[in-house]
This record gives structure tokens, C-alpha cells and sequence, in this order.
């Protein structure tokens, strides 16, 4: 039995096998003072030493939720499961947050956990080269699961297909998504840019969505300039714009497959689900230099982090995706052929831990 944390989150819902076999994971607790009904979970009751202390489970295995807690609150976490002689995994997703603008917190919650875990996972052979230098640790390199499900993926597949006979006036959509500002994120530079580049290739179009707390006044998040710029361009009929809230599953993966290629506005981070829920849909990814993204999966990259932006190579990558120069997404039986396999890497782990009791 593992306790996941989250075992709700799509990525470890897609680490387990797909008939529903392999290792018991528990439900997330539902948080104190939340409704039954509501889908809040955050933050991960199960990070709580009390809850380790009252519960019962074989592997601990962590993979988001613990930036809501402080480092006392982790060493706490840690020593109840050494009480209780529990194994913790760590599933390395994140080595600069990229909801921190400064990473001091971040890292110091990463030198509570990674020395602690019994077992180290990461996404990529990058990203276990950093572990290894910071903290002389191995990691276990397992791949991104698919994001999209097997049977949207299919579909998407055949329209792709028939939209692929069509003569090239078709558009071709460049897509930036800023949605509700993170950190990490910093589309300012790239919109000018962008707005160059689609201009100069017949047919192409820029479609930038953004959620209404960042782009509309009286937003949480509103960013004046930000906001005064796309209007501008959409003014000037240089830009799509599409102003909106959150959007559910079937909503985002219709306006991902209308992509041709999706443009990551990142200057820090580490792993991607957004990318791989584009590679799902045979949605190009326009990558940035930062973090590990292209040892993700194949992407067009172009060089983006805090230093700055290189806008000759931004536009380099555009030209290249409209030009047809990239890498097909995965298949669905692709798909289901990895997410076997990262499924038996993540059984076989727990097994090595337990002593093949689960």
C-alpha cells in the first residue's frame, strides 16, 4: 500500500497501471474544514506527521504539495516516518519552483528531502546530473507519463490526420498561453517577437490565451502592462486574443489540438506537463533553454532564462515548426507501451524497498 502524495494528480494516476493493477494507492484526505462535495485538496493532508503517525501504509512516496510547508514541518514529516521505519520516495519533478520568484525556500525544502529519501526518482537524465552534483545522490530516471487520455488522444490523431490532406492555406496557430501568471513564467518579451515572426509566414496566425485574473482589471494576478500589449496587438489584428478562465480537461485539450505548436514562455523551471500534454495531442512544443525540457522529449528550443531572451533563435523555432521540421507526437500505443513500463519501474521500486511487500 502507498501513500502518494498527491495520488490524485495525473501523473500519479498515470504511473500506475492502466487496468488498475499494481500497488494500492490511498485517496487523498480531504483537508480539515473542506466540504465533502469540493475538489480541494491542497495542501496534502498526508504531509502531516500526525497523519504518517495514524495511518497505515508500506512506501511514502512524495511528489507535489510540500512547498505549502515549512522546513520544520518536513523534518517532522521525515522523523515520523523513521519512527515508524517507512521508506519515502521522492520523485525529484521540480529543482526550481516555478511558483517562487526566489528559490531559497524551494531548495531549502530540497535539502530536507532529497538527503532523506530512501529513493530518488526524476523525469530526466538532466535532472538526475543536477541531483548527483548537489547533493551526491542517485536518482532513478523515469519518463513522463502521457497527460491526455488514451481515447482523446486517438481522436485527436484521426482529425490531425484529415486536416493534414488540406492544402497549406490552411492557418497555422502559433500558440502562447499565459494563464495566471507564475513566476517562472515571462511572456512579456516573447509577444513582440512572436508577433514578427507569424507575421512574415502566410497563413499563420498568433493565438495568445490568457486567464481573466491576469489580463482583465481587478484581476488577482492583473498585469497592466501585459494586458495594455495584447490589446494593442489584437487591436492592430497582429494577435488572437482569447481572454478566459480556468479551463476544464475537454475544454483544454480541444484548444491544445487546435495548436500547431505551443510556444513555453518559461525563464526557470525543470519538467513539463503542459509539454506533454501537447506531445499527447501532436501539438509541436517550442521549448525554452532553461530547465530540462528538451530531455523531456523532442521539442524546438530557443534560448530563454533569467539572463534574458535570444529572439533570433525564438524565431528560428517558429520557422522551423511552420516549416514542418519537427518530431511526431507519440502514438497511443506508444503511450500505453511506456506508461507499462514506467508503471513496472515504479512496482519493481517499491518492491526493493519492501522487501516485495506492498
Amino acid at each position: 500500500m502507498v501513500a502518494s502524495v498527491p495520488s490524485g494528480h495525473v501523473y500519479v494516476r498515470h504511473i500506475a497501471p492502466e487496468d488498475g493493477s499494481g500497488p494500492l494507492r490511498l485517496p487523498d484526505p480531504r483537508p480539515r474544514g473542506v466540504a465533502a462535495a469540493s475538489q480541494q485538496w491542497w495542501p496534502p493532508v498526508m504531509l502531516e506527521a500526525d497523519w504518517v503517525e495514524q495511518h497505515d501504509f508500506d512506501v511514502f512516496h512524495l511528489h507535489f504539495g510540500f512547498d505549502a510547508r515549512t522546513v520544520a514541518e518536513l523534518e517532522d514529516l521525515v522523523a515520523a516516518l523513521r519512527r515508524r521505519g517507512k521508506p519515502l520516495v521522492l520523485t525529484v519533478h521540480d529543482l526550481r519552483n516555478p511558483h517562487h520568484q526566489d528559490r531559497a525556500a524551494h531548495d531549502a525544502q530540497l535539502d530536507v528531502l532529497v538527503p532523506a529519501a530512501d529513493a530518488l526518482v526524476t523525469l530526466t537524465p538532466g535532472a538526475a546530473a543536477e541531483i548527483r552534483a548537489r547533493w551526491g545522490r542517485e536518482a532513478l530516471v523515469v519518463p513522463h507519463p502521457h497527460v491526455v487520455p488514451f481515447e482523446t488522444m486517438r481522436r485527436t490523431a484521426a482529425m490531425r490526420e484529415v486536416r493534414s490532406r488540406g492544402a497549406r492555406e490552411r492557418e497555422f496557430r502559433v500558440g502562447l498561453h499565459v494563464k495566471s501568471l507564475r513566476a517562472g513564467m515571462h511572456p512579456h518579451p516573447l509577444v513582440p517577437v512572436l508577433v514578427d515572426a507569424v507575421r512574415d509566414l502566410p497563413g499563420a496566425v498568433l493565438q495568445v490565451n490568457g486567464h481573466r485574473d491576469v489580463l482583465e482589471p481587478g484581476g488577482a494576478r492583473y498585469d497592466a502592462a501585459l494586458a495594455e500589449a495584447l490589446r494593442d496587438h489584437a487591436a492592430r489584428g497582429e494577435i488572437d486574443l482569447h481572454v478566459h478562465d480556468f479551463l476544464d480537461d475537454d475544454a483544454l485539450w480541444a484548444y491544445l489540438s487546435s495548436l500547431d505548436v505551443s510556444v513555453l514562455p518559461y525563464r526557470f523551471g525543470t519538467h513539463s506537463g503542459w509539454m506533454e500534454a501537447c506531445r499527447d495531442l501532436g501539438t509541436a512544443v517550442i521549448a525554452p533553454s532553461c530547465g530540462y525540457y528538451a530531455d523531456q522529449g523532442p521539442v524546438l528550443s530557443y534560448g530563454h532564462d533569467e539572463r534574458g531572451l535570444d529572439a533570433a533563435g525564438l524565431v528560428d523555432a517558429v520557422r522551423a515548426a511552420y516549416s514542418g521540421h519537427v518530431e511526431p507526437g507519440p502514438t497511443v500505443e506508444e503511450r500505453r507501451i511506456q506508461r507499462a513500463q514506467v508503471a513496472a519501474a515504479h512496482d519493481a521500486l517499491y518492491r526493493s524497498l519492501t522487501g516485495g511487500q506492498q
